[in-house]
């Protein structure tokens, strides 16, 4: 038996999910009870109905007509997958499973995200996708980062770009030990 393409299962589903956006194709990836977490805000499903109801109602379809994904890294194992990108998006309709109850604000979105995806064979088992909630409410102005320790696009931003300054929430902490010895 020939093992699995997994890289290319993962990017015809996710071809399904965002670009021919066909909730039948994308549950037709995965195995007969798959499940899939949105780790900060709990959204997804468990077993086929939960699934195809959240993707049919709340993911597929609903988001915003410029999604793109940009990759950043990848490392495929014998039955998993792990994908680093950065998630962007202008928030011109309700994005249910990231940002649920919150109108549209028209704001851009620029967040790196991470998914963690397991196989059986050639059907997704599960996806576990994270990415830091504050990042995103900052971004839709929803959340006032002023006195936290909480940032915007700069997360995505510094994710493309390993020269971009580090340390800066760190404050007067970072500036503390500035000539200390190393």
């Amino acid at each position: 038996m020939s093992k699995p393409d997994l890289v290319s299962l993962w990017e015809a589903h996710c071809r399904y999910e965002f670009e021919t956006r066909d909730v039948d194709a994308t549950m037709a990836t995965m195995v007969d009870t798959p499940y899939v977490n949105h780790i900060p805000t709990m959204a997804g499903g468990v077993g086929h109905d939960q699934l195809k109801r959240f993707y049919k109602y709340h993911f597929i379809g609903k988001n915003p007509p410029d999604v793109t994904m940009v990759p950043v890294s990848r490392t495929v194992g014998e039955a998993s997958l792990v994908d680093e990108f950065v998630f962007r998006f202008t928030h011109t309709s309700a994005v249910d499973w990231m940002i649920p109850g919150i109108a549209p604000t028209g704001r851009v979105v620029e967040v790196p995200m991470v998914a963690i995806v397991r196989f059986h064979g050639d059907k997704l088992v599960h996806e576990h996708i994270y990415w830091d909630q504050a990042s995103v409410l900052v971004q839709i102005g929803v959340l006032d980062p002023a006195g936290l320790p909480v940032a915007g696009a700069e997360t995505a931003r510094k994710v493309m770009d390993k020269s971009l300054p580090s340390n800066e929430l760190l404050g007067d902490a970072w500036l503390g030990s500035e000539g200390k010895a190393i």
